[in-house]
């Protein structure tokens, strides 16, 4: 009895040769991005591809094959080794079932593949936890350590930025430019006053940046320091104060929190380092970004280690200035008792300040008692105090900021 063998698998016995198994497929040679409609033979050793009319187009052997990457119930296969790209792609389930049966060092059912895709999650998971640790506690400790580097043209731009959307955000009756006091009817030697003030200040801090002082039409008792210099004053502050000196105090802590650039330090700490990469390249045209520092500058709470050195700051430069030292302490107490537990009170100069009754404490425990001279005199107060006295109507909704 005579057995006869297809010609493709000459060595095959009946017992051991699993069947022939014929499928179509597309077929990329790896010259060009054609596709190629093929008929693809599972033979015993390899697979032979063909074209219309039977044209052979290429013959692999198992031993070479290589699975790759493909949607589920695709089978993309390429050769080892090879320098050219050509590719074969299989959706018929029963000549794929044929080809890894034959072909033993087969990835069988992509399992490898998807192992190496769960190390690639784990790996991902693993990289997004230590970005979200680093950001926690890697970023504010870098802010620290960068902040003495930053050059303050770039925190005057990162100022200028800020400000613009800050306004915005105060300004809640749309005044514009009637906003900021001083330049209404009547509000001229308010504006004078107000220089004379800062100006006084401003010589004993010998800072290296200019500062920049404007009063808004803001009714709480409050005012913010912005990155590069610029310091709002709220009118409410000022109907608030009994004397120039505590104005003046107030005036020195913003100060101290300019000279110890804590506003640029924040911002960095929260909007994390796009922002300082944005800050080096002098970039604050991403519109999310300055957004996030506004809101950080206004909401921002300051540690108890940072507001008792602005504390500290304002003793001292008034003391330089010939100011009374105590002044800061006394109006923060007048504000405390008008409004009983400080807690509950909406001025963020002191709800973000921790344990205001014991900054008070340490601020008349450090200020020398002496005989003071009030930085402004008599005349120039009241015209201070009438600043804003151009638009009567004032807006006394609470909007949180830093002290």
């Amino acid at each position: 009895m005579t057995i006869v063998l297809p010609p493709e698998m000459p060595n095959a016995t009946p017992s051991t040769a699993p069947a022939t198994r014929c499928g179509r497929a597309v077929y990329f040679d790896g010259t060009s991005s054609a596709k190629n409609d093929v008929v693809v033979k599972a033979g015993a050793t390899g697979l032979r591809i063909t074209a219309a009319h039977h044209r052979v187009l290429d013959e692999w052997c198992y031993a070479e094959l290589r699975r790759m990457s493909a949607p589920e119930g695709v089978l993309r296969l390429g050769r080892s080794g090879e320098t050219l790209l050509a590719r074969l792609e299989i959706r018929d389930a029963a000549l794929i079932a044929a080809i890894e049966q034959r072909a033993a060092t087969l990835d069988r059912g992509g399992a490898a593949e998807r192992r190496l895709r769960r190390k690639v999650v784990a790996l991902s998971l693993a990289a997004g936890a230590s970005l979200v640790v680093t950001a926690i506690f890697g970023v504010p400790v870098l802010a620290s350590r960068i902040i003495p580097f930053i050059p303050l043209a770039a925190e005057r731009k990162l100022g200028a930025a800020v400000d613009k959307e800050i306004r915005g955000v105060l300004d809640t009756r749309h005044l514009g430019p009637a906003f900021a006091c001083g330049g209404g009817p009547g509000e001229a030697p308010g504006r004078a006053a107000l220089a004379k003030l800062v100006g006084k200040l401003e010589t004993a801090a010998a800072l290296p940046v200019r500062l920049r002082v404007d009063v808004v039409r803001r009714g709480e008792p409050n005012a913010v320091a912005l990155p590069g210099g610029h310091v709002y004053v709220y009118d409410g502050l000022i109907a608030t104060a009994q004397a120039p000196d505590e104005l003046a105090g107030v005036l020195a802590h913003e100060i101290g929190h300019v000279a110890h650039r804590d506003g640029t330090r924040t911002v960095l700490q929260t909007a994390g380092l796009s922002f300082l990469f944005g800050m080096m390249l002098g970039d604050f045209g991403g519109g999310g970004a300055v957004v996030i520092a506004a809101r950080t500058v206004l909401k921002s709470s300051y540690s108890r280690r940072v507001e008792a050195a602005a504390d500290a700051y304002s003793v001292d430069l008034m003391a330089r200035a010939g100011g009374d030292p105590h002044a800061l302490g006394a109006i923060l107490a007048r504000i405390v008792g008008a409004k009983g537990d400080d807690k509950d009170h909406s001025m963020k100069l002191l709800l973000d300040h921790p344990e205001t009754k014991d900054r008070i404490a340490a601020i008349d425990a450090v200020a020398a008692s002496r005989v003071t001279l009030p930085l402004l005199d008599a005349a120039d107060w009241n015209a201070l105090k009438q600043i804003c006295s151009g638009l009567p109507a004032k807006d006394t909704t609470a909007t949180g900021a830093a002290g």
